[in-house]
């Protein structure tokens, strides 16, 4: 089993950014901003660093992280605690996954752009391309199409009513853009989770990064609690990474989770 430290890891690589199924595209030319629109950025690597909270009952616990990425490629993370201690590291590629607990000496493995273990509430499935988009700013499922509204009293004005190419139903609300009220960005996305929960995400503090405008401060919250905040501190592109990011060691010593 895994302890507090290794379940809060696992709560934001492996169940913050609700996963959905469907597959990707390689690596695309040209990054766009939430509203899709082309922000004139390649997408070739990129690197971002960025602080979680993580809140469960009355405590909260910090960890500073990065995220090296290859869109749609590959994608490698490094979750740091206190004092710079490595607490989890994850490499995906499209041959393969793994990620490692170092101080629990534990690791997973797997295939697929689906990421975690099957039939667990700790370690649930997620769409791992999903955390890429977002510090790329893109906020929508790709493919997504607007569907007309409920006609019941259910139906909330001012609310989006959308579709995955999964068929899997969402909303999301936009806001007029300060200076510029013919613009407009999107500020949160919901969706029915597991055990009919309400999983929301908000964006605030939209800045652009190298020119591609992302919120600097995302908000996951579960039936209206918060339980996990990113802020991301910088973005850079055009990163040239070295042929050690896209290796990740695993001592023999390491258990694999749930064996």
């Amino acid at each position: 089993m895994l302890n507090f430290a290794a379940k809060i890891v696992a709560s934001f690589v492996l169940s913050a950014l609700f996963g959905c199924a469907g597959n990707r595209p390689a690596v695309e030319t040209v990054a766009k901003s939430a509203d899709g629109v082309s922000a004139g950025a390649p997408r070739d690597s990129m690197r971002a660093k960025f602080q979680l909270t993580i809140v469960q009952d009355s405590s909260t616990q910090e960890l500073d992280a990065v995220l090296f990425s290859v869109p749609g490629k590959r994608y490698r993370m490094e979750l740091t605690g206190p004092l710079g201690i490595g607490v989890a590291s994850l490499l995906w590629q499209q041959e393969g996954w793994q990620m490692t607990f170092p101080t629990e000496k534990l690791y997973m493995k797997g295939e697929g752009y689906m990421v975690g273990l099957l039939n667990s509430d700790a370690l649930p499935m997620v769409h791992i391309h999903q955390v890429a988009d977002i510090f790329d700013g893109r906020l929508l499922p790709e493919g997504f199409e607007e569907v007309a509204p409920p006609d019941d009293s259910t139906r909330i004005e001012g609310v989006v009513y959308a579709r995955e190419k999964t068929g899997r139903k969402f909303t999301f609300g936009r806001e007029p853009v300060e200076g510029a009220p013919e613009k407009s960005r999107v500020v949160w996305l919901s969706r029915m989770g597991v055990g009919g929960k309400t999983e929301t995400i908000r964006f605030y503090d939209f800045k652009a990064f190298e020119g591609v405008e992302t919120p600097s401060r995302i908000v996951f919250e579960l039936d209206g609690a918060k339980f996990l905040e990113i802020r991301i501190k910088k973005i850079a592109r055009n990163k040239s990474f070295s042929s050690g990011t896209w290796r990740l060691n695993i001592p023999r010593s390491f258990k694999k989770v749930g064996e």
